[in-house]
């Protein structure tokens, strides 16, 4: 027999707060997990830049309206949900750990791998940071490297290589603090760039190895796979708004109207990709986009003069991470570009010539439902937490009266609507 749960996946970004809300149906005979999207909403971000919050009121308030609009499309009140978090704030290690099999028998067990990992995770880290996700990459067992899952082998001597994700203390506080303020709790809080891996990457690019580039509005996301594990996360603060701030300035229009400006070029660019473009194509009439300011411009200076030096700016960045890290020459199945900037005209042949890698557009899968205006780039972070928590502790199992009624999750009359709900079954 099938078995139903419901959750949550939030995402507070830099230009959108998005909210998904889907069934999940175990089917014990065979594993198998559906995830059903049952909720969609997507409201502008208000309070959040580059990815931290920096004004927690108005966060709570654009939170709670995207919150609530996918609430009412689902038909379920959200107690908890999985949530994103980004920034540049967030850093990544790799770390090793040893421990000796408790077993006599030498048999390893879950109780080893949990202290092999735990003494991975014992890092040294500034009191203003702390974990957010430790991720095993491979074990080691007596020696013999490369094992994934050491549970029920023998050996003595068990070993692990981790890939360590931390954040700013004060950066998770404050969203925790915005989530709980709207009346949810938070179930797990994952990084943006993993969550969006979990949407858009296929099993053979995470073996082979490959780089997740997820574009925001504020920020750029990196994670990098190498033999199918996480190597390297970080996130640099350039992200889509940069190239809207730079049409504005260049063009003297508003940021609305840059906006326009960027997201007409792009739907042009989908629909021309194969057609020789003429003189008369190459002028765009702003008047045309509804654009205050009426005048014409070059399509080529657009995209060649404002757009790509910013585009080549957050490729070139992404490169000298990779450098770094030794990593740019083990990721033969290339880069994957997400988030709602990986739609900017251009993107793909400025990431081939930046990267000197395979460049693809990667846009959300695994999910069916309400999912029309879900799969695209923009998307993959809060499909990923849908994906991420799809096994995860329960959120909601059950459609009771008190949960279709929405109550005031904030001052005394929240509190005393909480200790009311708490008491009832």
């Amino acid at each position: 027999m099938s078995k139903n749960k419901i959750i949550a996946g939030i995402e507070l970004g830099s230009s959108k707060i998005a909210t998904l809300v889907a069934q999940i149906q175990n089917e014990p005979s065979t594993d198998d997990v559906t995830i059903n999207v049952v909720g969609v909403s997507s409201v502008e971000s208000r309070g959040i830049k580059k990815g931290q919050i920096v004004d927690i009121e108005e966060a709570v308030d654009a939170t709670v309206q995207s919150i609530e609009a996918a609430e009412r499309m689902a038909g379920y009140n959200l107690t908890s949900g999985y949530i994103a978090l980004g920034g540049a704030h967030i850093t990544s290690q790799n770390s090793h750990g040893v421990v000796a099999v408790s077993d006599p028998n030498g048999e390893i067990v879950e109780g080893d791998v949990d202290r092999v990992v735990e003494a991975a995770s014992a890092v040294s880290l500034p009191s203003s940071r702390e974990p957010i996700h430790i991720l095993p990459r491979e074990f080691v067992v007596d020696g013999e490297a490369d094992v994934k899952d050491p549970v029920g082998m023998s050996g003595i001597r068990l070993e692990v290589e981790t890939h360590l994700i931390t954040a700013s203390s004060a950066a998770v506080k404050n969203l925790k603090k915005a989530v709980n303020e709207v009346g949810v709790e938070v179930v797990d809080l994952v990084y943006s760039g993993l969550a969006s891996a979990e949407a858009v990457l296929t099993k053979t690019e995470k073996e082979l190895g490959c780089v997740l580039i997820d574009i925001g509005g504020g920020t750029t996301s990196i994670l990098a796979y190498v033999d199918g594990a996480p190597s390297y996360s970080g996130v640099i603060p350039v992200g889509a708004k940069n190239v809207t701030s730079d049409l504005a300035i260049g063009l003297r229009v508003s940021l609305e109207s840059a906006e326009k400006i960027k997201l007409a070029l792009s739907e042009y660019q989908k629909k021309n990709k194969k057609t020789k473009v003429t003189h008369e194509d190459d002028q765009v009439d702003l008047s045309s986009l509804g654009i205050a300011e009426s005048k014409k411009v070059s399509r080529k200076t657009l995209t060649e003069g404002i757009i790509r030096p910013r585009i080549n700016e957050i490729f070139t960045m992404v490169r000298l991470h990779l450098d770094k890290e030794g990593i740019a020459a083990r990721i033969p199945s290339g880069a994957i570009l997400t988030g709602g900037g990986a739609e900017t005209v251009g993107i793909v042949d400025s990431a081939k010539r930046m990267l000197s890698l395979p460049v693809r557009v990667g846009k959300p899968k695994g999910v069916s439902g309400l999912i029309d205006d879900v799969i695209t780039p923009a998307f993959a972070t809060p499909v990923g937490l849908l994906l991420y928590g799809a096994t995860g502790p329960e959120v909601n199992t059950q459609r009771s009266i008190v949960g279709k009624i929405k109550f005031p999750s904030r001052g005394i009359a929240g509190k005393l609507i909480e200790s009311i709900r708490n008491l009832l079954p």
